[in-house]
């Protein structure tokens, strides 16, 4: 699996984003991202978008779209996807259908058009985000370079994962070496 931890990330190749996780490092202090697992789904010279994994609310998916709460992957909640248009909603699924209602991100993974109708689509999976994450042109690369996060693969796992709670130490503990180790808590890296 790819990492890149080193602040010299220059030799990532940033048009290899779209699909794959960053990782907010354990000093990352902004309280949007600290701990944060974030699924990148655009990167582009003007910028990138992502959603943040691993923050559900308390509110259940059949109480702000209940025709796609049968879908909804365990815990089936609305996440926070990030601090951008947190009234926005946008969903995430595992599964097929018309490609203008399945807009693929990488394998197993595609944005869903809400929409949709959901007798025309074949889904495993659904998690739904209120709010995303944005990153203006060059900032990801910057951020990166500064030791701000770990870029990882994704998996179809990590996206409808059961336990958001434990996603960014299981994330870390996947990638071995040294990343098994880290903790939380910076003081104790």
């Amino acid at each position: 699996m790819g990492v890149h931890r080193e602040p010299m990330a220059h030799s990532l190749d940033l048009s290899l984003l779209r699909g794959r996780l960053l990782v907010a490092t354990p000093t990352l202090a902004d309280p949007n991202f600290s701990h944060a697992v974030v699924l990148i789904l655009d990167h582009d010279d003007e910028g990138s978008v992502g959603v943040v994994l691993n923050r559900p609310t308390p509110v259940d998916v059949a109480t702000v779209l209940p025709q796609w709460q049968g879908f909804a992957a365990t815990p089936e909640r609305v996440f926070v996807g990030g601090p951008v248009q947190p009234d926005g909603v946008l969903a995430l699924a595992e599964g097929s259908g018309p490609v203008d209602e399945l807009t693929v991100v990488r394998d197993g993974i595609a944005v869903l058009d809400l929409q949709a109708d959901p007798e025309r689509l074949t889904l495993a999976r659904v998690r739904v985000f209120a709010g995303y994450a944005g990153w203006g042109s060059g900032q990801i690369q910057t951020e990166i370079n500064r030791g701000d996060w770990f870029v990882v693969d994704a998996t179809p796992d990590d996206v409808f994962s059961e336990d958001p709670g434990q996603l960014w130490t299981s994330v870390l503990r996947r990638q071995g070496g040294t990343f098994s180790t880290i903790t939380a808590d910076p003081t104790l890296n």
